[in-house]
């Protein structure tokens, strides 16, 4: 379909805002921090990109500055631990563009670099950052943009180091960019080239560039006063050797260029740990595959120099200070298997020797060091599992010392960044802060040994998400179920038994009484339970259960403003990969969550304390393909589907008793049955769906497995009825052919396999997200694509679109079509239609709408009996906000070209206007800034008129829509203390004047007739 006009006014957006939901328009303030919260993340710091600096010359205060492992730069307050400002560099933290559902595709080696880079200049107010082939400037405290330079204009550029210079002939105060990157040679040889860019730090303008095509790996650049230097792996993967080019700052022409050490000195890039950045560390040092040996140069010399490492190291780090005026002074951090130790180093700058200075205890227990600068004084900041120590770069004389207090957490510093001030002028006293990751994903500030802040980053990144109920007691579980097990009369008297032993809780019951008074009266939810879990009446308080690419889990208390109840560790997932979840599913009745890899792993824990009770680490292997929920004998299960779509045998009480929907290996879609072989099951391909040749599939939607209907059909204007197509079997197909840009959505029926309704749409992007939704009787699919003006066909424009369509049984009302009242249908029967092939198809109505903005992560609202109007909910990625797009503007039957009749606008229909702006009240995440939203999972509460919404990705957030207003429970402005006051009130005037009333009934009954 195509929408006839483009009318993108605010006068056809009118009658929309007009007659849509009172819930559906605004978020009140006062509702803000009550109804939704917003975890605000970053990612996770890196060591190489996190670093205080102080955003105004003449300022004391310094910011928190990093580049996570997201793709996200931002400034945090150190003294509070509050975002000042985030930037996100890159699209997605897990997929690129559209998802693929075939598997394959991806970017290529020299997409993203290393992770990216970010640097800051002394005294400058700007920070620099390199990502994905780009080169970005931001002011340091406000977060704007001051220069963008743009490297990857072909895909085949990835930067590999970005440094500042500290010193350059450019004039006083002007510190300009290095940016050294891998590029695609173009020779025809495969040969890639290394290429040294000077960016000026006014607008970004390249000043010289340096360009060899050699097919050597650049690693990094550094600088002094006179030259630049270039350090490149020179050779082939494992036998490697170091070489450094000198290039004139001036100019960017190579002066000297020096081979140091043989070929067999290095095999990767991870064996060189550190390229000193500036003349403060004029250095390059790398380490054996074996870690035995640590050798160091001087840049700008061809010796190196060999330093013993101890027989036990099993990772090495270089801490060397970034200002140009520090002293020439690093420290080596050597890692065991069971504790750590660092010798510090010298080099002489004049005679070019390095020099070893005082070595440092070995300490048990994992810990972190991190160096910084005041002047030419360097520090060392040592954080062990017990005590921070503070350290001088001259001698081994302990500066300060403080015990560890990070509260209950058991959690270890991994690496961290500090800041060193010394106090008045005493000169043994100092203060020292410290902001360090820890091995549970935390980011916490230390402050002279205490713990100030702490963010849980680790909870970025999140992969797969779920509700859960908050469990019952184990007690009462287990009591119900022994109740429900036994015949009549032992259940009474087990249950008499139970309520007596239940009046111990009377007495604190009794004293709740008048909190639970009070939080009633003052507008709260539940009453007030100390931090503990526990159920409301409305269904609000439920848990989140979140598992991140980093093998970390979450569990949130959604009605305590998204309160962090527990973290684990499921897996320790490598730095280069990330933790693929298949599927999550939460028991409520026995109040246990099941997670299930793609890597033949699993966990199963507790939803309420995360205790984990049954898990298996990820093998090598890749063994499922994806998971599906199903109906069992025993019960809902969560099934693994192999590769190729392959499920295997199952008992027969676990296997499913509907039809599962798989991918085979070439991408089909197929229906899997289970046949029953006495006490096992096998599986037996009943249907086989393949897209034409050149199709694509990139999208499946099904109905929610929670999916409520209210009414089996819709009451039109003029009292008739158009009976829904309600079948549960059924699920939507998008597919793309991406040489002739057309995009096909499919409506299958998953018990047959036969196509229900098919629509074509040309002109699409592939490269922009398709997504589709499913619930009830309808669907809806957004897309980027042509569409053509109704007064002019001969111009199309193309655009984000949004298309909908509604399933009816009957074309005609009051017509339920060939079946009538039949009580059960089978799609595998063929039944008396005017059909080919006999199969019954349903009354499809639809319509496509241009949207301002484009639209992901497509989901649809839940109650819990259905009776409330639906919203779509979607991210919007450019404003990173979260729309609800009530079901009535998306609805298909609007007139076209007149306006509704009185009996349509009864119904509620509105004009056709065909583009749909998206109006702010309409955003439900109002002000909040929601960063890299993946996923949006939607749960009813108890009260029909709410439901439960859960945004992840790089952030979380939560929050409760009422797209039909608030109809069943008072809300938060309803003045209860008026109404309190109002009976109170009444009761004193009834029992004042009750006496009163009654003697002056006496006394009439007294009186004498005249």
């Amino acid at each position: 379909m195509r929408p006839p006009n483009f009318l993108p006014t605010l006068l056809s957006l009118g009658p929309l805002l007009l007659l849509a939901p009172p819930g559906a328009r605004a978020v009140f303030r006062d509702e803000v921090g009550h109804i939704d919260y917003h975890h605000q993340l970053l990612g996770l710091p890196r060591r190489e990109t996190t670093f205080f600096h102080r955003p105004r010359r003449d300022d004391r205060a310094s910011l928190l500055y990093t580049l996570s492992d997201l793709g996200v730069v931002g400034a945090v307050n150190p003294g509070t631990g509050d975002v000042v400002w985030r930037q996100l560099l890159s699209s997605s933290f897990g997929e690129d563009g559209n998802r693929d559902v075939t598997g394959g595709g991806g970017q290529g080696s020299l997409s993203l670099g290393d992770g990216g880079f970010m640097r800051a200049g002394e005294g400058e107010g700007w920070v620099v950052s390199a990502y994905g082939g780009a080169v970005h400037a931001w002011d340091a405290v406000s977060g704007r943009n001051k220069f963008w330079v743009g490297l990857d204009n072909n895909g085949g550029v990835a930067v590999r180091d970005l440094e500042v210079m500290e010193m350059t002939e450019s004039g006083p105060g002007r510190k300009d960019v290095l940016v050294l990157s891998e590029e695609e040679g173009g020779d025809g040889r495969g040969r890639t080239a290394t290429v040294a860019r000077r960016l000026s730090a006014e607008d970004g303008s390249v000043v010289w560039e340096f360009r060899e095509l050699t097919g050597d790996a650049p690693l990094q650049v550094s600088t002094n006063l006179e030259r630049v230097f270039v350090v490149s792996l020179k050779g082939a993967p494992g036998a490697y050797s170091l070489k450094v080019s000198a290039l004139d700052t001036v100019t960017g022409k190579k002066l000297d260029e020096m081979i140091i050490g043989s070929k067999a000195d290095i095999r990767g890039k991870e064996d060189v740990i550190l390229v000193g950045a500036n003349s403060a560390a004029p250095i390059v040092a790398w380490t054996d595959a074996a870690r035995k040996t640590l050798w160091v140069n001087v840049l700008g010399t061809k010796t190196r120099q060999e330093f013993p490492l101890p027989a036990d190291t099993v990772e090495v780090e270089v801490h060397a200070p970034h200002l140009a005026q520090s002293q020439p002074h690093f420290l080596v951090h050597s890692k065991t298997a069971t504790g750590h130790r660092a010798e510090v180093y010298h080099v002489d700058l004049k005679t070019n020797v390095v020099s070893k200075a005082y070595s440092l205890p070995l300490l048990p227990g994992p810990g972190a060091f991190s160096t910084s600068s005041n002047g030419a004084n360097v520090y060392f900041t040592r954080i062990t599992e017990d005590e921070v120590i503070l350290l001088s770069s001259q001698s081994h004389g302990v500066l300060g010392r403080w015990p560890l207090k990070v509260g209950d957490s058991k959690a270890s510093a991994i690496h961290a960044v500090s800041e060193v001030v010394k106090k008045g002028g005493s000169e043994d006293s100092y203060a020292v802060r410290a902001a360090a990751v820890t091995d549970a994903d935390d980011w916490v500030l230390i402050r002279n040994g205490e713990s100030a802040w702490a963010r849980h980053e680790g909870m970025s990144g999140a992969v797969a998400a779920t509700f859960a109920e908050i469990p019952e007691s184990e007690d009462l579980a287990r009591s119900l179920e022994v109740e429900a097990h036994s015949n009549p009369l032992q259940a009474y008297i087990h249950r008499v038994k139970r309520h007596i032993n239940d009046l111990q809780y009377l007495p604190a019951w009794i004293d709740s009484i008048p909190s639970r008074f009070m939080s009633s009266v003052l507008g709260k939810d539940v009453p007030s339970t100390s931090g503990k879990l526990a159920r409301d009446s409305f269904g609000f308080h439920k848990l989140a259960i979140l598992a991140t690419k980093r093998g970390m889990l979450y569990g949130l208390d959604v009605g305590n403003n998204g309160r962090v109840v527990w973290s684990k560790r499921a897996f320790s997932i490598p730095r280069d990969s990330k933790w693929d979840v298949k599927g999550i599913h939460a028991h409520d009745s026995t109040g246990e969550v099941t997670i299930v890899g793609a890597n033949n792993d699993f966990v199963v824990l507790k939803g309420d304390t995360g205790e984990i009770i049954e898990a298996k680490a990820p093998s090598p292997e890749v063994t499922t393909q994806a998971t599906a929920l199903v109906d069992t004998y025993s019960g809902k299960q969560l099934i693994r589907i192999g590769r190729d779509g392959k499920i295997g045998d199952l008992h027969v009480y676990k296997a499913p008793r509907q039809t599962v929907v798989t991918r085979g290996a070439a991408g089909e879609v197929k229906g899997v049955v289970f046949v029953a072989n006495g006490t096992s099951s096998y599986e037996a391909t009943s249907w086989t769906f393949s897209p034409p040749q050149g199709q694509r599939i990139v999208n499946i939607a099904t109905r929610p497995d929670h999916d409520a209907v209210a009414s089996i059909g819709r009451v039109l204007g003029d009292r008739t009825v158009k009976y829904k197509y309600l079948n549960p079997n059924t699920l939507v197909i998008a597919a793309v052919n991406d040489k002739t840009q057309t995009l096909t959505v499919y409506l299958l029926d998953t018990v047959s396999g036969q196509i229900l309704f098919s629509s074509q749409h040309e002109g699409i992007d592939p490269s922009k997200p398709i997504e589709c939704a499913m619930a009830e009787n309808w669907f809806v699919c957004t897309y980027f694509g042509q569409y053509a003006l109704r007064d002019n066909t001969a111009q199309t424009l193309r655009g984000y679109q949004i298309f909908v369509a509604d399933l009816y049984e009957s074309d005609q009302a009051n017509d339920r079509g060939p079946l009538g009242h039949a009580p059960s249908f089978s799609p595998l029967d063929p039944v008396d239609v005017p059909t080919a092939d006999g199969m019954l198809r349903p009354a499809v109505i639809s319509q496509s709408y241009v949207l301002s903005a484009p639209l992901s992560a497509l989901q649809v609202t839940q109650t819990r009996q259905g009776i409330t109007s639906r919203q779509v909910l979607a991210y919007l990625p450019e404003s990173r906000g979260i729309v609800g797009i009530p079901r009535a503007v998306l609805e298909p039957r609007r007139p076209v070209g007149r306006d509704p009749t009185p009996a349509e606008a009864e119904e509620g229909l509105m004009r056709y206007h065909p583009a749909i702006e998206i109006d702010p009240k309409s955003v439900i995440t109002h002000e909040r800034d929601v960063l890299g939203v993946e996923r949006i999972l939607t749960a009813p509460a108890i009260v029909e008129s709410t439901s439960l919404v859960l945004a992840y990705g790089i952030d979380v957030f939560g929050t409760r829509v009422v797209p039909s207003f608030l109809f069943d429970i008072l809300g938060k402005g309803f003045n209860k203390v008026a109404l309190v006051g109002t009976v109170l009130a009444l009761l004193a005037g009834v029992v004042v004047l009750a006496p009163v009333v009654k003697r002056k009934q006496i006394n009439l009954r007294w009186q004498a007739p005249m």
